[in-house]
């Protein structure tokens, strides 16, 4: 699958929310801090403004996969299949 080009912060953090239960604990500039207890504690930083660039979000997204125990593909379809 390829990622999307167009999402930005706010819409993947809404997204980490709504499949996986993470929580914005602050926001420092243009940065939100998630975190989330399902499976143990896990944080991630998440640029809020602009378009994430692909290296960003793959980065992203295979920090939650490894914490979740899935594959990046499994992550990816659950958020954008």
């Amino acid at each position: 699958m390829r990622l999307p080009r167009d999402i930005i912060g706010r819409e993947l953090a809404a997204l980490l929310r709504r499949h996986f239960g993470y929580e914005m604990v602050r926001q420092t500039g243009s940065h939100l801090r998630l975190a989330t207890s399902m499976g143990g504690e896990h944080r991630v930083t998440v640029p809020a403004g602009g378009p994430l660039r692909v290296g960003t979000l793959a980065a992203i997204l295979s920090d939650v996969a490894e914490h979740q125990g899935i594959t990046r593909a499994d992550l990816e379809a659950r958020l954008f299949g």
